[in-house]
């Protein structure tokens, strides 16, 4: 029921000009933020601290945010409207020559990111910019939320290899086939991540794009979505990223994860109106890690 619910929703918003779809998401955002106390409260306590910024002015980015985050979600349900006709419509694209070269290298392409924007029309650019695109994605408590979304993704021409199953060998033969692949990087990783340093707090970091960059040889590229102004998207394209090996292989990995997670630091300070700030990124303590699994020392160890 509640997948022919979504896809229903999905028919509605692709039938509404998207100027109104809009400004419903307006609405929708602050309605969500009036009611919803439990994810206001958290998400206005962790800009706080993450910023350092005072209980008024984390309150009116936080409900930009639930404003952008309600978007961001009719823009899903909207979707399958893009096409390679109309694409430049709603996204311009930053150095996509950068795409272009990493993915002549044959190599597949690790794009790094985060919960930024609307992203998952970044992946849904990419596709029909004509690079083939998957991505790695955390199921839905619900199967049929998770079905309507993996069929939204699929009009586009994006493949989702769902975590808990055989994501990792399809991962890896997606990258052999010159696909890019994906990794939303600002999520708690468990007791089995990095613990570095995100958002001025100790967090416990997916080290998967890393893993798969030094397993593949795959060029890294950081890519990111922001809402303007305007009221279209722009895609920023980073440098292409290599990982460096010095033959301590642990530490490579947390080093390489390092570097990545801060360009991910970053783009949040400079948009923070558009990073989800109630999702549980601390949740995981550092004295839960998993002793002995990855190289994982905080800067200021490194820094003696």
């Amino acid at each position: 029921m509640l997948y022919k619910t979504l896809m229903f929703m999905s028919w509605c918003a692709r039938h509404t000009p998207y100027c109104v779809l809009m400004a419903i998401g307006r609405i929708l955002g602050n309605l969500y933020y009036l009611f919803v106390k439990k994810q206001r409260k958290r998400a206005v306590e962790q800009m706080m601290v993450s910023l350092e910024l005072p209980e008024a002015e984390a309150k009116d980015l936080i409900r930009e945010s639930f404003v952008n985050l309600a978007r961001n979600m009719l823009e899903i349900l909207y979707m399958p409207n893009l096409n390679q006709q109309n694409l430049h419509e709603y996204i311009d694209i930053e150095h996509f020559e950068r795409v272009k070269a990493a993915h002549e290298e044959g190599r597949g392409i690790v794009v790094i990111t985060g919960h930024i924007g609307t992203w998952e029309w970044m992946s849904a650019a990419m596709a029909l910019k004509g690079i083939p695109t998957t991505a790695i994605a955390k199921p839905q408590p619900n199967l049929d939320y998770t079905r309507a979304l993996d069929d939204l993704r699929a009009m586009v021409h994006v493949e989702v290899f769902s975590r808990g199953t055989s994501e990792l060998l399809a991962a890896g033969r997606a990258l052999k086939k010159g696909k890019i692949l994906g990794f939303l990087m600002d999520q708690d990783a468990g007791p089995g991540g990095a613990f570095m340093e995100f958002l001025g707090r100790t967090a416990s970091t997916p080290m998967g794009a890393a893993v798969f960059a030094r397993k593949f040889g795959s060029p890294v590229v950081p890519m990111f979505i922001l809402r303007q102004k305007s009221g279209k998207h722009k895609i920023v394209i980073g440098e292409i990223m290599r990982y460096e090996d010095t033959g301590d292989t642990d530490k490579d990995l947390f080093d390489f994860t390092e570097k990545m997670t801060k360009l991910i630091d970053r783009m949040i300070r400079e948009n923070p109106t558009q990073w989800i700030w109630f999702q549980k990124r601390w949740n995981t303590a550092p004295e839960h890690q998993k002793k002995n699994k990855h190289h994982t020392v905080s800067s200021k160890e490194k820094r003696g």
